[in-house]
């Protein structure tokens, strides 16, 4: 047991060392350029439980730092779900470490926190960029944080924590006149050529699993589906989701007039995570690998989120340069 405590203590000692060193590096970084507030960008993720799936959320973060490398770069998970397991996984911070799994992503805290701490570290000028597919119930409430804590106002100008603290746009754009969203799924679109490319290879149709919500339209996923028809003509693309419309049931009866009874089936998330392991992929009777099968379909799955996509990724480092832009805030 006290082994045990140890080595909790030894792993999480380092990896709180790690984080510092690379806080205090960035720091020097800025302050030697002059400027008198220093910038940081935040990841914020809704996060996965899954630690294969990890490698999406990194590889964005990763295509930041390599964008931005003398700025501070930080990360935040907004499920409170995800990061309750987490935290207890901080219990044997050695065992992860060694499968490859990231101090950052180990110790991920809050969106409230992570703002919290750059403040405290000198920070004033902040990014919150959302990895989220488009602006629905996680984006709404994510700006809910930001707006609130932008809004702080103190006696004396001097003491307001945040000179700039401002959010950008998930992948699939926003609602507003201020970016044209059609552009933004259009972007989204020609990153996915690679998937068209594999579904026509293996004749197949391809069709996307998609999260979705019960609180917002899910018509975005119409519309990007419409937009994946007209690049990629010779390839029935798909877009249903777990929550809301369109779900399986939705799309099927218009499967049925394909003229392939192959399907290429892929996560349209972030990440591979619970979703696409239980309910796209999953081995029960109502996963849609299991329904498709049972229609008479030979199905394909592939267990890769978007974010492990270069070219995907890059969209949101772009998301942050118009929002660095638009507020202007520097970004080195």
């Amino acid at each position: 047991m006290k082994r045990k405590g140890s080595a909790m203590f030894l792993g999480i000692l380092l990896a709180t060392l790690l984080v510092v060193s690379n806080g205090m590096a960035s720091g020097k970084c800025e302050s030697a350029s002059g400027d008198e507030d220093k910038t940081a960008i935040v990841i914020a993720s809704f996060g996965t439980t899954v630690p294969s799936a990890v490698v999406a959320i990194g590889n964005i973060i990763n295509k930041t730092k390599e964008a931005y490398p003398n700025t501070e770069i930080r990360v935040a998970f907004t499920s409170n779900i995800i990061r309750s397991v987490w935290k207890k996984r901080q219990e044997e911070p050695i065992k992860w470490y060694n499968m490859g799994i990231p101090a950052e992503i180990l110790l991920s805290k809050n969106i409230i926190s992570t703002i919290g701490d750059l403040s405290d570290d000198g920070y004033r000028n902040i990014i919150v960029q959302p990895t989220h597919m488009f602006y629905m119930e996680q984006s709404q409430d994510l700006k809910s944080y930001v707006d609130g804590l932008a809004s702080i106002q103190t006696t004396k100008d001097k003491w307001k924590p945040f000179n700039k603290l401002v959010l950008g746009r998930p992948a699939l754009g926003m609602p507003g006149d201020r970016y044209d969203y059609h552009k933004d799924v259009a972007k989204v679109v020609e990153t996915l050529a690679a998937d068209a490319a594999l579904a026509q290879e293996a004749g197949a149709m391809l069709v996307y699993m998609g999260h979705g919500n019960e609180h917002w339209s899910t018509g975005i996923y119409a519309e990007t589906q419409k937009k994946m028809r007209e690049v990629y003509p010779e390839i029935k693309t798909y877009i249903g989701v777990v929550e809301g419309m369109p779900g399986l049931a939705d799309l099927l009866p218009a499967m049925a007039h394909a003229d392939t009874k192959k399907v290429l089936l892929k996560p349209f998330m972030i990440v591979a995570g619970d979703h696409a392991t239980n309910d796209m992929a999953g081995t029960e009777e109502d996963s849609w690998k299991s329904i498709l099968t049972k229609e008479g379909y030979e199905v394909q799955t592939v267990m890769q989120g978007l974010g492990s996509n270069d070219a995907f990724a890059a969209i949101f480092v772009d998301h942050i340069q118009d929002t660095a832009n638009e507020n202007g805030i520097n970004l080195r």
